[in-house]
């Protein structure tokens, strides 16, 4: 892919990952596919709960090469890092930095899944590759529209793969997908995805039915 550029990075690529319902034991087979010296950034939704205290930055880091935090409102972007949305807020991204926004739900969640993938393709156009992983229901389908819309690059785990198929089924169906993988083998496909200088993939206009 090319080089992205962004206030302080380089060679730094963004990558953007949705995931519900079985989504953890996806996510977790997918971070230990990531090299340590991953050449781009990182960020997660999982929906949660409100209430919930999310300890799955450190969950993530012990099963990966790669550090993975909260981030704060504002917080500039670090290549090589997972950042992962806080329960209750939006996690949004700016071109040299994340954004916290506790605003509407979007598919009964907050933080939501499409908000993440919009608010990234629109900052890095084709600088992006989104996965969905395992949930219920379609939270990641039209985000991931607006990925391939802008050129980027969608990934999406295999349902017969995914403990909830829902989502996956969902993006496959409205989206026209570039990577359809079990969790295991998207870790290492996004770290060759990285380490292209120009982008294979995602160029194409995308079909949304």
């Amino acid at each position: 892919m090319r080089k992205i550029e962004l206030v302080g990075l380089d060679n730094c690529n963004v990558i953007v990952i949705g995931a519900s319902a079985g989504g953890i034991e996806g996510l977790m087979k997918l971070v230990a596919g990531l090299p340590r010296r991953l050449q781009a950034a990182i960020f997660v939704v999982v929906h949660q709960p409100p209430w919930h205290k999310s300890e799955l930055p450190q969950v993530i880091a012990r099963g990966s090469k790669l550090p993975a935090l909260h981030p704060a409102g504002g917080q500039a972007i670090d290549c090589g890092t997972i950042y992962v949305a806080p329960p209750d807020y939006h996690l949004l991204l700016e071109r040299d930095r994340v954004d916290l926004w506790r605003g509407p739900k979007e598919n009964r969640h907050r933080p939501a899944v499409n908000a993440l993938f919009r608010s990234a393709a629109v900052a890095f156009g084709n600088r992006v590759i989104g996965v969905v992983l395992s949930g219920l229901l379609d939270d990641g389908a039209a985000g991931l529209w607006w990925i391939k819309r802008f050129g980027g690059i969608a990934v999406v785990q295999d349902p017969e793969d995914a403990q909830s198929p829902e989502m996956p089924a969902a993006a496959l169906e409205h989206v026209k997908v570039d990577y359809v993988l079990p969790a295991s083998e998207i870790g290492p496909l996004l770290a060759k995805l990285t380490e292209q200088e120009t982008p294979q993939i995602g160029d194409a206009e995308p079909e949304y039915k």
